[in-house]
C-alpha cells in the first residue's frame, strides 16, 4: 500500500498488537503508599545521604581519629582497640559465652547469622507493605539490631581510659638516644626500660622523651613515685644520689634539637 510521495509502510504478522506481557504494571496498580522510582524516590534517597554525608564529615572535622605512634610488637604493655565501629563486637567478645572455648561461636557464628541476615533480608521478607507497624516481626529484629549495636559500643567505650590511652600512643619526637650516657647507664640498670623502652619512648609506662619536666621534679617521681595508672610506686629507683642526679639530668635533657 502507497501513501504518499515514496513512503511505504510494511506489517508483519508476527508482532501482536496487543501484547503487553512484558510491559511493567504501572506503580499505583500495587498496595500502599507508592511513587514513581524516578525521580521522586531516587531524588529523596540521594538527599538523605547527602545530609548524612555532611553531617559525617563535619563529625571528622570536630573530633578527628587520634593518630598513635608505629606498632612495635616489643611494647607488652599495648592493649590493641578497634576503631569505634568494631567496639561492639569488641566488647561482646568479652562476655563468658562469646569468649574462651566458646570464642568461635562469638566471632564467627553470631556476627555470621547477623551480618547473612542482613544480606538475605531482601529474600526473606517478601511483603509488600513499606509501613513498619505493618512488619512487626522485621522492625522488631532491626530494633533490636540497632539497640544491642549501640549499647555494646557504650559499654566498651565507657571501660576504655581515652586521655591515657592517648597519652601512652602519642607520637613523640624522635630523638637521638645516647646510650654511652652515665645517666643511660643508670637508666637501663634501673630497669627502667621495662616499662619506658630502650628509646624512652614509652610502653607499659608513658614515654620520657620531651616531658617538660625539671631535674628535681623527675628526681621526686622517682623517689617517690606519681598516682594514677598505671602510675609508679614509691621506692622503684634504688640508687645512689649521684645516680639519681644524672638519670634526672639525662631524661629532662630529652625532647630537644640534637639531643
Amino acid at each position: 500500500m502507497h501513501r504518499g510521495k515514496g513512503m511505504k509502510f510494511v506489517g508483519d504478522s508476527r508482532i501482536r498488537e496487543n501484547d503487553d506481557k512484558f510491559i511493567p504494571k504501572d506503580y499505583s496498580e500495587y498496595p500502599g503508599k507508592t511513587e514513581p522510582f524516578w525521580p521522586n524516590f531516587l531524588l529523596k534517597e540521594w538527599l538523605v545521604g547527602a545530609v548524612f554525608l555532611v553531617g559525617f564529615l563535619c563529625l571528622t572535622i570536630a573530633a578527628p581519629a587520634p593518630l598513635e605512634k608505629e606498632a612495635d610488637p616489643s611494647t607488652a604493655g599495648y592493649i590493641p582497640l578497634p576503631d569505634w565501629y568494631f567496639l561492639f563486637l569488641y566488647q561482646f567478645l568479652k562476655y563468658d559465652f562469646a569468649s574462651g572455648n566458646y570464642v568461635v561461636f562469638g566471632t564467627v557464628i553470631i556476627p555470621g547469622l547477623a551480618f547473612g541476615a542482613l544480606l538475605l533480608a531482601p529474600f526473606l521478607d517478601t511483603g509488600k507493605e513499606r509501613r513498619p507497624f505493618k512488619r512487626p516481626i522485621a522492625t522488631s529484629l532491626m530494633l533490636i539490631g540497632i539497640a544491642a549495636t549501640f549499647w555494646l559500643t557504650y559499654e566498651a567505650a565507657s571501660h576504655v581510659n581515652w586521655e591515657e590511652r592517648a597519652e601512652k600512643g602519642k607520637i613523640v619526637e624522635e630523638v637521638e638516644i645516647d646510650q654511652e650516657d652515665p645517666g643511660y647507664q643508670v637508666y637501663s640498670q634501673q630497669s627502667c626500660i621495662n616499662c619506658h623502652g630502650g628509646n624512652l619512648e614509652g610502653g607499659a609506662g608513658p614515654a620520657l622523651v620531651g616531658t617538660g619536666l625539671s631535674v628535681d621534679e623527675i628526681k621526686d617521681i622517682a623517689v617517690n613515685g606519681i598516682e594514677g595508672d598505671p602510675g609508679m610506686p614509691a621506692g622503684s629507683f634504688q640508687g645512689t644520689d649521684e645516680e639519681l642526679q644524672q638519670l634526672a639530668e639525662f631524661i629532662s635533657g630529652l625532647g630537644g634539637e640534637g639531643h
